[in-house]
């Protein structure tokens, strides 16, 4: 255990020197420019101050199907985002049908156990999960099977009224396999979670928010404004500072509650060394807006 919590009060000074040597980038060769020639999906920049990325997946045939395509699309898109100092947040939505409707069964169905074991199969999904900024996921329709994996992969997840989440791969004589039965057991607790992976039955929008899958419900035609609104809030904020929170967050999920709090005061004593801390205090003792400079 001495082992561990060494190791995980050193993580948080690793992230903060990472995210401190984030490069700067100019405004005019931002990631996010529409000269991307994306084939599955789109990327933008919203939010009153442009800090906000918005990531649509856009295979509307298929209902945003998740191929392998489409996948290493959003780890790029979300690389170079993670790289832009001018994003704060990051919302992920797909259309008013379907965030994703699952993966991509034609593509996957020919593998074999030794293709899958050799080529990592599902590898290239982990980008959302390992990006530093904070992601919120505006679903919309259906987010079935790695659809619903990918939306729990984010920080936060907003939902339509009329969106579905499940697990149906039971039904094609499977399971989950990035995410499925541990973020959900983990975000609903395991009856429910069991309910959902042995049933393959969906879960409306509601029930989703009861179940502690989804923080907020919205119209659908309302849902993507808010998802950015939330976003915008977030960036009012040091993202420097946020970057370390989510880590702490996180970090609550991987270890024991005690380690878990070790992990989250030193975090804390590691603010002292940053200038953000240093300016926010001053600001409320001086009753003014804190003029953040994210080191």
């Amino acid at each position: 255990m001495a082992n561990i919590a060494k190791l995980i009060a050193g993580r948080a000074q690793n992230v903060l020197q990472m995210a401190a040597r984030q490069p700067q980038l100019a405004t005019a060769s931002r990631f996010a420019s529409t000269a991307n020639n994306w084939e599955y999906i789109k990327t933008e920049v919203a939010g009153e101050k442009k800090n906000v990325a918005v990531i649509t997946l856009n295979r509307p045939k298929a209902l945003n199907a998740l191929c392998n395509g489409l996948m290493k699309e959003l780890s790029t898109a979300l690389q170079g985002f993670g790289k832009d100092s001018s994003i704060a947040a990051i919302v992920l939505t797909g259309s008013e049908k379907a965030f994703a409707a699952g993966a991509d069964i034609k593509e996957m169905a020919p593998n074999t156990y030794s293709q899958c074991i050799q080529g990592n199969f599902l590898n290239d999904w982990t980008e959302v999960a390992r990006t530093q900024k904070p992601i919120i996921a505006a679903v919309n329709g259906y987010a079935l099977g790695g659809g619903n994996e990918l939306a729990m992969m984010c920080d936060i997840i907003y939902a339509g009224e009329k969106a579905k989440f499940g697990q149906p791969e039971i039904a094609l004589g499977t399971i989950p396999g990035a995410g499925g039965t541990q973020r959900l057991a983990r975000a609903v607790g395991k009856s429910n979670a069991m309910e959902i992976c042995l049933t393959g039955n969906m879960v409306g929008a509601q029930q989703a928010q009861q179940m502690g899958l989804v923080s907020k419900v919205f119209p659908p035609d309302q849902l993507l404004a808010e998802a950015i609104k939330t976003a915008e809030k977030i960036g009012t904020h040091s993202n420097l500072i946020i970057q370390l929170c989510k880590e702490a967050v996180n970090t609550a999920y991987e270890t024991t509650l005690q380690e878990g709090l070790k992990f989250e005061r030193r975090t804390f004593h590691a603010t002292f060394s940053t200038a953000d801390r240093k300016e926010g205090m001053q600001a409320f003792v001086e009753k003014r807006p804190a003029q953040f400079k994210n080191e």
